[in-house]
């Protein structure tokens, strides 16, 4: 496990972003498996920024995404369908039909996870983007998830709907549930990059990179991955 500390959110960013372009430019038809939340819009942001400055092509790439709100269609404005083209995918060349998320509104949530698990057999991730929950989870898989899980319907818990409750009008607006890459999608990946900015994330950081590998910091199992790079700010690694 490799930690890379950085002064800022914004120094984060570039550094994440600029392994992701690299991996783009070493192998154009890369699968990259990508994330949502606050934590990996300035990644995106930058490159997005190196596509149009330096001409860095998506068309060739494909993309799995770790999660997705269950009840949200694809068009609404809090679906990770939604962010995920607005923060990257209408900002760069890549074809839509390359990119892939969990559908939120499937009539049958089981049907719609073994859809996603035999979809991931098929595209194993050359690198997966990841963000850090502060109770240690990655993707929607929360404290207890066992290490062997494979994409599978979540109940969020009540800390993770108080953290997503900033991105909406209303605490009781944030969906209950999602579909979620499970931790052995994950860990599938051929190399994890995870990105992770502020004091609130400090306990789980140290916990990750330095506790008990347990179910109970679902983060901790990156320890056993022999490819994962770390980027978090000062802030975030104030407790290494």
């Amino acid at each position: 496990m490799k930690v890379i500390i950085t002064e800022n959110y914004e120094e984060m960013s570039r550094v994440a972003a600029d392994i992701i372009i690299n991996k783009v430019k070493a192998d154009p038809t890369a699968v990259l498996g990508l994330a949502t939340g606050s934590s990996p819009i300035g990644t995106y942001d930058n490159m997005v920024k190196d596509h149009l400055e330096n001409g860095t092509s998506y068309k060739n790439v494909k993309t799995v995404n770790l999660d997705e709100y269950v009840t949200l269609a694809p068009e609404h404005d809090q679906s990770y369908a939604y962010f995920m083209r607005k923060n990257l995918f209408d900002r760069v060349d890549i074809d839509l039909a390359n990119t892939n998320l969990p559908s939120g509104i499937a009539e049958c949530a089981q049907a719609e996870c073994d859809r996603y698990n035999a979809l991931l057999d098929t595209m194993k991730q050359d690198i997966q983007l990841l963000g850090l929950g502060s109770n240690g989870h990655i993707g929607f898989n929360e404290p207890g998830t066992p290490f062997g899980s494979v994409t599978h319907l979540v109940d969020l818990t009540e800390n993770t709907i108080k953290d997503n409750s900033r991105l909406f009008d209303n605490i009781d607006d944030v969906p209950r549930q999602a579909l979620s890459m499970g931790i052995k999608n994950i860990m599938q990946a051929k190399s994890i990059l995870m990105v992770v900015s502020g004091a609130n994330k400090a306990d789980a950081v140290y916990g990750m990179v330095k506790g008990e590998v347990t179910p109970d910091l679902p983060a901790s199992v990156l320890q056993l991955h022999p490819d994962v790079t770390i980027v978090c700010d000062k802030a975030a690694a104030s407790k290494l």
